[in-house]
């Protein structure tokens, strides 16, 4: 992938945004020495970037996030140091969006600036296995909703439609009509299409742009 300096990963709780947010920032760092992943998913009920911090911290990426991250407290707040993704200029960022009004909104503060410089990917991370974005009319809602919320447009799709442990290669496959029929209707080009890596060498040739990713570890 050639990054832009920012790049924005969001879609609904559950889609699986988190671990490909993870997941790209290490591929960032191999292109970029000064990366960092910032966590601006304000509610914690689902798997957080902070959980991924020994990994992160090991291959040297900076980690920016709320100081209550997997805590029980939830405060719709940024730290002062998010402002660093769009302050400085030698930082090459991956931004992990939550789906919900307030993680958009979030965002939002930092819009300005992400425009003004214009420099950034924005990509919507959607999977048809999840219930409120199982049919590619709900999918659009969801992504609707997001742009309106932070007041920025998405740029690109990635198809994360999984089971967890339950994937197969046919759950892979049967996503596909799915993202290309959301991919043709909002007229954004799909990225990727996930698949865990033990099934890579099942789906080569037969998707374009497979990403292999590994199965998220909760803490």
């Amino acid at each position: 992938m050639d990054f832009k300096r920012i790049t924005i990963i969001s879609g609904h709780y559950g889609s699986g945004k988190t671990n490909i947010a993870v997941s790209l920032s290490l591929d960032l760092k191999k292109q970029h020495e000064n990366t960092a992943i910032a966590d601006i998913d304000i509610v914690n009920p689902y798997f957080r970037t902070k959980d991924s911090e020994d990994l992160l911290n090991k291959n040297g990426i900076r980690l920016i996030c709320s100081k209550y991250a997997n805590s029980n407290v939830d405060i719709p707040a940024l730290p002062q140091e998010m402002y660093a993704v769009t302050d400085d200029k030698t930082l090459y960022s991956i931004l992990d969006v939550g789906g919900d009004e307030r993680g958009a909104l979030a965002l939002g503060r930092l819009v300005p600036k992400i425009q003004q410089e214009n420099n950034y990917e924005m990509i919507y991370v959607v999977n048809k296995y999840r219930p409120l974005t199982s049919t590619p009319e709900s999918a659009i809602e969801v992504m609707t909703e997001i742009e309106q919320a932070c007041r920025l447009k998405f740029t690109s799709i990635i198809n994360n439609s999984n089971l967890g442990k339950e994937t197969d290669t046919n759950t892979v496959l049967l996503s596909v009509p799915f993202v290309e029929e959301v991919a043709k209707r909002t007229g954004l080009p799909i990225a990727y299409t996930t698949v865990y890596k033990k099934l890579l060498p099942e789906l080569e040739g037969k998707i374009k742009n497979l990403y292999p990713i590994n199965l998220q570890k909760y803490m």
